[in-house]
């Protein structure tokens, strides 16, 4: 069997990346090489990958209305709130000397309690220093902790398919494991399951419960890849692999030393959809590929340099992006106050221009507002949609003007949800915060809401 093996020992190049002299891979020349595997790359990586045990205490309503579809929402505070510890386990890397840990959300996130144990068996509390669900990372600090082993970061854009790749966590609790395989596949998106959506790096390497948030290396020994989730039909290790890129854990480790608690990305302010071979046809390409924008807001960096519906986004920072999730991805990396050069289509012909990335703005202003005791609807929240709410709630880019950010105990049994679009009252079209609780105030008998749910458009009629 021929293996391929990396001179090990190299040091790393600027920037903690290896130079492509240093990752240049050779065949073993001799029986003691065969013979050592991965011994050495291991005795370096290990280390630096720990085990966590987080837990954190929550209130459960004892409701006997729990489950219900219909009762469960018109009485969820009925009942009494009991704690119940909930505890879970997973690997993390360490990345500096000084303790900072990544690791996956769905690891740490929302704990209370963080107990993080090092191979040596060396205990640490720690803490949470950033944290985001949507792309399944949270970076940590390791209280009191000096002079740590650690992984550099490679970057994982230099990654290619049939690279040898290693996986080292702590599945089902055993203690720390590590598992060989191969890049299989890369810029993989909307395919891996749990909380994680976006971008990643795929392998055959088994990654199983608990190794969630381990590290994947290179055979150097720099880390390409955190271990988030498995696809697979039987439940077992023995599916596809889905690693987040080093380069976007990189931007996250940037904003938590920065002081950021919620991770920022760049707004682009617009929709848009992957060309497939049907729409490809109908845009004159040659091949399906890019993202055809179907809308822009106003605000949208895309749109101040003339964008338009209808064009076709090729690249972006130099790297081909063939859904949203990509396009996000390439943004994320890049980060605010940056400017990349983004390749479209554009009636016909390839145009490249500088997007300069931005965070969403906050105008107009949301002007935050409750509603009082003699308003229809008392202890709603609601607020102007500006393109920071559009992005928290997940709304479309040019509907509406008023969002529901808290229904209240009496909107909640109304049936009012966080992230509702408030249309009309009683008919009446409402365009501010003020408006709409103006308008709560002076209803009278019966009303009428109109609201926009997603796709959905809904009328919500009652008496007081």
């Amino acid at each position: 069997m021929l293996t391929v093996m990396l001179a090990l020992g190299a040091g790393f190049g600027a920037g903690g990346l290896p130079t492509a002299a240093e990752a240049e891979m050779r065949v073993p020349t001799s029986a003691a090489e065969i013979s050592l595997g991965f011994v050495p790359l291991v005795k370096q990586a290990a280390p630096a990958v720990v085990n966590i045990y987080a837990r954190r205490v929550v209130e459960v309503r004892q409701s006997p209305f729990g489950g219900d579809p219909f009762f469960q929402n018109m009485f969820r505070d009925f009942g009494e709130t009991r704690p119940r510890v909930q505890n879970s386990l997973g690997s993390g890397v360490i990345l500096s000397p000084d303790g900072i840990v990544v690791s996956n959300y769905h690891v740490v996130g929302m704990s209370t309690d963080i107990r993080v144990q090092l191979k040596d068996r060396r205990e640490y509390a720690a803490r949470v220093l950033l944290a985001d669900q949507e792309s399944d990372l949270a970076i940590l600090q390791l209280e009191g902790a000096s002079d740590m082993p650690h992984l550099g970061l490679r970057d994982s854009d230099t990654v290619e398919v049939g690279e040898l790749v290693l996986a080292i966590g702590n599945p089902f609790g055993v203690g720390q494991t590590v598992t060989s395989g191969i890049v299989s596949g890369l810029a993989r998106s909307g395919t891996a399951t749990g909380n994680a959506r976006g971008y990643f790096l795929q392998t055959d390497a088994p990654i199983n419960p608990g190794n969630s948030g381990g590290a994947l290396i290179d055979v150097s020994g720099a880390l390409i890849g955190v271990n988030t989730s498995i696809l697979t039909r039987s439940g077992g290790s023995n599916g596809i692999g889905f690693a987040i890129p080093s380069a976007l854990v990189r931007q996250f480790v940037a904003q938590a030393r920065a002081g950021n608690t919620a991770f920022e990305r760049p707004w682009a302010g617009m929709a848009g959809q992957p060309v497939d071979a049907d729409l490809a046809g109908g845009l004159q390409l040659d091949r399906p590929g890019g993202i055809v924008i179907s809308d822009l807001h106003p605000q949208s960096p895309f749109a101040a340099i003339g964008f338009q519906p209808g064009d076709v986004i090729l690249e972006v920072g130099g790297q081909p992006v063939n859904t949203p999730a990509e396009m996000v991805f390439r943004m994320s990396v890049a980060g605010i106050g940056t400017t990349v050069a983004v390749t479209a289509l554009k009636d016909g012909r390839l145009d490249t221009a500088p997007v300069s990335l931005i965070a969403a703005p906050e105008t107009p202003a949301r002007d935050r507002l409750t509603t009082g005791d003699g308003s229809a609807v008392p202890g709603l929240v609601l607020s102007n949609i500006n393109p920071a709410v559009i992005g928290q709630f997940g709304l479309p880019l040019n509907l509406g003007r008023v969002v529901v950010e808290d229904p209240g105990p009496v909107g909640a049994r109304l049936g009012l949800r966080p992230g509702d679009v408030l249309l009309s009252i009683d008919g009446t079209a409402v365009e501010t915060s003020g408006e709409a609780r103006g308008a709560l105030r002076q209803a009278r008998r019966r009303v009428t809401l109109e609201i926009q749910r997603g796709t959905q458009r809904l009328v919500s009629r009652f008496r007081l």
